[in-house]
């Protein structure tokens, strides 16, 4: 299986009355780090290599995965600034040969790897997303789809009854992001995904599976309860 790049450089803001001062990826959930269940999660599709893009505060993580986590091997691309979702993946795919997938670290879609993977050649996309429906929410921004599954339009975020949002996972060649006239620091949403959506194909897979975001308190919370059932 192809490399995996992991965002694990956020602090999360909202999370500080829960955590301090260290990465998103590393609020503990049933006694481990969320990000220890994303390594389990990946397992399962028998990935070996992990990139984590990291930056500020980023020992703590380090210091509890090591290079190696189970049958993962881990490497660190270090941001010495911030540069951006899309300045990170851009460099932590300076460590990857051709392909790879893309995850949010403080995140979980449990969705199938091959199907993303094998949506990607059938549609011949330059980036492919993992969209999940979701009801009644007013925290992500939605995505509109063609019936060719190519991604027509990026909305904000606003209250909706219903809609489909990026889930967070993305497959693409490296160069996606060495061919395009990107500067070391950008926004992956703002300055690629609705910068080009009318110029490269831009192909969205729904997948209706499980997904937790904890950037919040509460579905920090909720996954205590899930994560017992769901990694028993």
């Amino acid at each position: 299986m192809e490399p995996v790049i992991i965002l694990a450089g956020g602090l999360g803001t909202r999370l500080r009355g829960v955590i301090k001062d260290i990465p998103k990826p590393m609020a503990p959930v049933n006694g481990q780090p969320f990000l220890h269940y994303i390594f389990k999660y990946l397992e399962k599709y028998n990935v070996t290599d992990v990139i984590l893009a990291v930056g500020y505060k980023y020992e703590p993580l380090k210091d509890f995965f090591g290079n190696r986590y189970g049958n993962i091997t881990i490497q660190y691309s270090i941001e010495e600034e911030p540069l951006g979702t899309g300045g990170g993946i851009k460099k932590a795919y300076q460590l990857v040969n051709s392909n790879a997938f893309v995850l949010n670290g403080d995140t979980f879609f449990d969705i199938d790897l091959h199907a993303l993977k094998a949506f990607y050649k059938t549609t011949v996309s330059d980036l492919a997303l993992a969209l999940k429906p979701l009801q009644n929410f007013d925290r992500y921004g939605t995505v509109e789809l063609n019936t060719e599954n190519r991604i027509t339009a990026f909305i904000e975020k606003k209250p909706m009854a219903e809609g489909l949002i990026n889930g967070g996972v993305y497959y693409a060649h490296k160069d996606l992001f060495t061919q395009l006239n990107l500067p070391e620091k950008f926004s992956l949403e703002k300055d690629l995904l609705e910068k080009y959506v009318g110029r490269l194909k831009i192909n969205g897979c729904v997948f209706n599976d499980y997904f937790i975001d904890i950037g919040i308190p509460e579905d920090l919370e909720r996954a205590q309860t899930e994560f017992k059932e769901k990694f028993e």
